[in-house]
């Protein structure tokens, strides 16, 4: 049997504009169910969500049963964590607070096998079906996808050294920690914050790498997406099921 390909990756390099959504539930029940939604890529996060890495492979599996592709976030840029992400057969890596091309250089040898990165091998993880496909070690690197988080106004100072760096093959903006670097903390929809996220969409358009960010609700996303963010998250699990829930109960006692 052939290793996985990385749909994703090959979308994201030809332009595909990609809709996805962001994961925070830790539940395999939902991380299956979405994955049959439709979305282009659901994103597994382990930094801000109370997701372990021993956590983590059920919710890949889980989402295998749809056709969405899965990023992972890990918890930081690091090594380890991030070698662990793939072994448990992440393709597509979301990497944050990354502020130098220093660091976005680390992030990339860190998904690399020698003698082009540093990543640890092993044999039979979920990677490589178990070690059961013919060919990974063959792929791996070239079906390896790395998406660099930027969430500062001084990492934005140096957007275009970070996106340079071969190996990145998207820039995702975070607006939640760029609005707190810029001095507004809990307002990203503040006009100073609004204007730069647009500015960094040009910027990045203009080097031909694709940018990426999260919404919160599908009017944000389409208001990227014109702006040029070519792939979007267009809300959070959490806060669609507390939306829900919130409009059931307004309902049940309206009148």
């Amino acid at each position: 049997m052939e290793a996985p390909r990385n749909e994703f990756k090959r979308r994201l390099l030809t332009g595909e504009a990609l809709d996805g959504l962001w994961l925070s539930l830790a539940s395999p029940i939902s991380s299956e169910a979405l994955s049959l939604i439709g979305f282009d890529w659901l994103l597994f996060d382990t930094e801000h969500a109370p997701v372990d890495l021993g956590a983590l492979q059920p919710l890949l599996q889980a989402a295998a049963a749809g056709r969405s592709a899965a990023v992972v976030r890990p918890a930081w840029n690091d090594k380890v964590l991030i070698k662990r992400a793939l072994d448990m057969g992440a393709q597509t890596l979301l990497i944050p607070f990354v502020e130098t091309p220093e660091e976005a250089a680390a992030a990339v040898a860190a998904t690399r096998y020698p003698p082009h990165g540093i990543r640890g091998v092993a044999g039979g993880t979920r990677a490589s079906r178990f070690g059961l496909t013919s060919d990974y070690f063959e792929v791996a690197n070239d079906q390896i996808a790395v998406l660099v988080q930027i969430e500062t106004s001084s990492a934005l100072e140096r957007l275009e050294e970070i996106a340079a760096v071969p190996g990145v093959d998207g820039v995702f903006i975070g607006p939640s920690d760029l609005a707190a670097s810029m001095g507004h903390l809990g307002r990203t929809g503040a006009d100073e914050v609004q204007a730069m996220l647009r500015d960094t969409a040009a910027r990045l358009g203009a080097l031909g790498k694709a940018p990426g960010i999260l919404a919160t609700n599908a009017t944000d996303a389409r208001r990227y997406r014109d702006w040029g963010y070519q792939f979007v998250a267009g809300a959070v699990d959490l806060g669609l099921l507390l939306k829900g829930a919130q409009g059931v109960l307004a309902e049940m006692r309206a009148g």
